[in-house]
């Protein structure tokens, strides 16, 4: 089982990101997106970054030219999945959207393609009954920026096979990145487990008014040499994201996250973050 050629599903940052990292690294990619104004965004993303890393020296005209020779948008699914090795879902943190999501994949795909969801928080056993053969299910979780980071977390789960796990590790070091094999499935996976407690920890300083978002990231980033403090990174994430997350979990236990009303009216705002241009900082 090898990975050679993938459909990533989401025009978004994330997934723009990942399938760009491949095509640059030799891959044959395609972004597929239910919105034409998101492939359109794409595409000139795609014009802009190339071109910059020409201008800065880090790809030559040829290598671009490669590249662009890989990396496709595609407002088809049934076309974006067509004969690819492996399906890397991007979508929205919802279980009900992602769980529709595979079951409409599964009716387009053999059944050993991989599949594999690049959530942040939702292991990949939530979806087993939403595919035919749920051995070739599994997570990929990237950390944003994707072009950047060299951190994935593939976790194999109590259905997913040996092959599928390795598959996605295999392809994880073969665009250039630093990829962690988890054998068992754990909410948050690795980092965001590891990360969760810091983050509690600075939304509860906030929440209880012992200081700014902004204060909690100068004590990480100056005291403690983090390149990005909490609510910095939340910015880079999305706030819209963390929301969601909790938003779901509220809906499940009854209980509100700290600063939970905070991300609640930011949302309501339109502060986004960087995305939007304003969020915990403004990025005008």
């Amino acid at each position: 089982m090898e990975i050679k050629k993938i459909a990533v599903i989401g025009g978004g940052l994330m997934g723009r990101q990942i399938a760009l990292c491949a095509s640059i690294k030799g891959f044959d990619a395609t972004v597929y997106d239910l919105s034409t104004d998101v492939l359109d965004a794409v595409k000139a993303w795609e014009d802009e970054y190339l071109a910059g890393r020409i201008k800065k020296g880090r790809m030559t005209e040829e290598q671009v030219a490669a590249t662009r020779e890989l990396f496709h948008v595609e407002a088809s699914l049934e076309k974006a999945v067509k004969d690819v090795d492996c399906v890397i879902e991007c979508i929205i943190e919802r279980q009900d959207i992602k769980a529709n999501f595979f079951r409409q994949l599964d009716k387009l795909i053999g059944e050993n393609v991989i599949i594999a969801t690049n959530s942040s928080n939702m292991v990949s056993s939530l979806f087993a009954d939403c595919v035919s053969n749920p051995a070739r299910l599994c997570n990929m979780h990237f950390y944003n920026p994707a072009l950047v980071m060299e951190f994935v977390e593939v976790v194999q789960g109590p259905h997913t096979s040996e092959e599928t796990a390795g598959a996605a590790y295999e392809f994880c070091k073969a665009i250039g990145k630093c990829p962690i094999w988890m054998k068992k499935e754990l909410p948050g996976f690795a980092g965001n487990f590891l990360i969760a407690g810091l983050q509690e920890r600075a939304r509860y300083m906030v929440q209880n008014g012992y200081c700014t978002p902004q204060e909690v990231d100068i004590a990480l980033e100056k005291g403690f040499n983090h390149k990005m403090g909490v609510f910095r990174m939340n910015d880079l994430t999305g706030i819209d994201l963390t929301y969601t997350i909790f938003k779901e979990r509220y809906e499940k236990t009854g209980e509100k996250m700290d600063m939970y009303d905070i991300y609640e009216q930011m949302v309501k705002e339109g502060k986004l973050g960087r995305k939007s241009g304003h969020g915990f900082y403004d990025y005008e």
